[in-house]
């Protein structure tokens, strides 16, 4: 089932892979004999493993960690290296500092501008007197609110701020934790990643990179939210030069772009902004008052409209809240870019095609992209908690546990930041819907075969009628023949399909899966898409009602997949699905079949592939589904 051999790689992995082995081959050994000493001698090997030395740790490419010595059985990934420093103590038993960094706030920005001010925790390594540090920090909005029960910022978050202490900071590295303007002891409102959030987070890169025990190199890391924050402060770009690196971790390009899918809104989307966050940052206290903004007022009737007309209609409420455009023009930093594939939160259409338009900036770029949750790619737990059987990344589990994700960030940080050990591989490892992991340059990848399979044709019509009413209570199914071999599916499927409304207006929801023989059916990937938006962009188009045929030329969301041979793909439409609301405009649709309605599949050659196997996960969890 999961493929792990090697295929022959393209040339520039190629050459990727050749040079990465000349400089490490005469090196491993003895940076593996220092590992296993130091369980053994400890401290008496840590002095000699300095934190400068480029020839520590067992550095190899991605394709031969699996032979290395892994904790494989935990709850989460541990580096391979042990660092010398331990955390500098201070007065407070979590070892941390807290400290207020002021900026100036627009006053149009309201609530507490000017005097913007925001709460900073940071932890440090007792180094040398005179030795600088990088700093990696996490902005986000949950330190120090009672929701995510973090009961003061100083406290390092159980999610990922202690890992990082535990096993980066000990490699001579510092540790922040931020909190995002209204939110925990931050001043001001809860801006929703607005311009006044963005101002703070640079802010604290800033700040950090300033510090006389700083070397003025910075690094952003985080999930969902605090995976969000990187891409705001990178913005920044060239007015600074202290954020070397970031590490999004399935977050946002654009707030707009997380709910709103080809015009088509997500539940949450038109609550989003109050529903959720309005409650951050009001606590009853006397600088409640701060909280209004013109922004705050203004954003739950910004979620409406843009379900009513499915784009922004007037102000620059969304335009101010899309980060890539002003990353890719000013940002000069480094990208190490993590996504789940069957993230049900952040779908992987933020990560995808970001990847490739970063590698188009000349910014230097790795991708990891598992078929997991809303998750860090090291937690076997809760990646098997979140994964289902039935083409919801359950077939994907265990190989989607990334035991070497720890040592691989310590290997980012450490060459991005301090300038150590080779470049880290500028690829993207990415992981098929059936459990096996690959490295592609571009993601997706551009050496591709378009299979385009006729609607009518190549796919048969198998139940339903061509008519898709707008209550999601029918619409067509087509299948294609079974398979003569099996098909590699990479990137963004496209749907062209010809269709006629009953009023300007109607929405679509394809759903393609992958059936067996015994017509078990698998979810492969699925599209949506208010068809006032069936040319594609941002711009509302019209017809005529009953009269014109317009194509609808629908994007799936990112997916890799391997569809077996002797199995059929099953394409189903409808008017809405998933979490998508119905048409904020009511129209029957009637669909056509032809020479100009297709589904549109990215296919390669497996053989053109390297494949690679990770450590392999030995938690109690991994080898239950092993075995099942």
């Amino acid at each position: 089932m999961h493929r792990v051999e090697e295929g022959s790689s393209g040339s520039t992995l190629r050459q990727a892979s050749t040079e990465f082995n000349a400089v490490l081959g005469a090196t491993v050994a003895v940076a593996l004999a220092f590992l296993f000493a130091s369980a053994v001698l400890n401290n008496a090997v840590l002095s000699i493993i300095d934190g400068d030395d480029d020839s520590r740790g067992a550095r190899v490419p991605v394709w031969e960690r699996a032979d290395q010595p892994y904790q494989t059985s935990g709850e989460f990934g541990v580096a391979l290296e042990v660092g010398p420093y331990s955390v500098l103590p201070t007065d407070n038993e979590w070892n941390s500092t807290h400290t207020f960094v002021e900026y100036v706030l627009p006053i149009e920005e309201g609530g507490a501008a000017p005097n913007g001010l925001i709460s900073l925790a940071v932890w440090r390594p007792n180094v040398p007197e005179g030795v600088t540090v990088p700093v990696i920090a996490e902005i986000g909005p949950y330190f120090q609110e009672p929701s995510v029960q973090t009961p003061t910022i100083e406290v390092p978050g159980s999610w990922l701020g202690q890992m990082i202490i535990d096993q980066i900071l000990p490699h001579g590295y510092a540790f922040a934790q931020v909190s995002v303007a209204g939110t925990g002891r931050s001043n001001h409102c809860m801006d929703l990643m607005g311009t006044a959030e963005q101002l703070g987070n640079d802010a604290a890169v800033r700040w950090l990179g300033e510090q006389p025990w700083s070397n003025g190199a910075v690094a952003l890391i985080g999930k969902s939210y605090d995976g969000s924050t990187p891409w705001q402060a990178a913005m920044f770009g060239a007015e600074h030069d202290y954020l070397k690196t970031i590490v999004p971790i399935s977050g946002l390009i654009g707030v707009k772009e997380l709910m709103w899918r080809n015009g088509s809104a997500e539940a949450r989307a038109p609550i989003m902004h109050n529903g959720v966050y309005g409650s951050y940052g009001l606590d009853g206290d006397e600088e409640d008052y701060q909280n209004i903004c013109p922004d705050y007022i203004l954003g739950p009737g910004t979620g409406v409209s843009a379900y009513v007309f499915g784009s922004e209609v007037a102000g620059t409420y969304w335009e101010e809240r899309f980060f890539l455009d002003r990353v890719l023009e000013h940002y000069t930093g480094s990208v190490y870019l993590i996504q789940g594939m069957h993230d049900w939160n952040v779908d992987p259409h933020m990560a995808v095609p970001t990847m490739n338009a970063l590698i188009d900036a000349g910014i230097e770029a790795k991708g990891l992209f598992g078929q997991w949750d809303h998750d860090y790619p090291d937690r076997p737990v809760q990646l098997d908690d979140r994964s289902d059987l039935g083409g919801r990344g359950g077939e994907a589990f265990p190989e989607m546990v990334r035991f070497d994700w720890m040592q691989d960030l310590l290997e980012w940080f450490d060459y991005y930041l301090k300038n150590i050990g080779p470049q880290p591989g500028q690829w993207i490892e990415i992981q098929s819907n059936q459990g096996s992991w690959r490295l592609e340059e571009r993601y997706p990848p551009s050496d591709v075969t378009v299979v385009s399979m006729e609607l009518g044709n190549d796919m048969t019509l198998v139940g339903g009628s061509l008519t898709v009413l707008p209550d999601a209570s029918s619409g067509p199914v087509w299948q294609s023949e079974p398979l003569s071999t099996t098909m590699y599916l990479a990137g963004v499927p496209r749907l062209h399909v010809d269709v006629s409304t009953s009023a300007v207006g109607g929405q679509l929801y394809a759903l393609l899966e992958d059936c067996n023989p015994s017509d078990n059916c698998i979810h492969v990937g699925h599209a949506i898409m208010d068809l006032r938006y069936h040319a594609g962009g941002d711009t509302i188009q019209t017809w005529l009602p009953l009269l014109d045929t317009i194509n609808a030329k629908m994007e799936f969301l990112p997916l890799d997949a391997e569809i077996p041979e002797g199995h059929t793909l099953r394409l189903t439409l409808a008017s809405t699905g998933e979490d998508y609301l119905p048409a904020s405009t009511s129209a029957i649709v009637s669909v056509q079949e032809g020479s100009t309605s297709t589904l549109q599949l990215d296919t390669f050659d497996p053989d053109e592939r390297r494949y690679f196997t990770p450590p392999v996960c030995t938690h109690e969890r991994c080898l239950q589904a092993a075995t099942a």
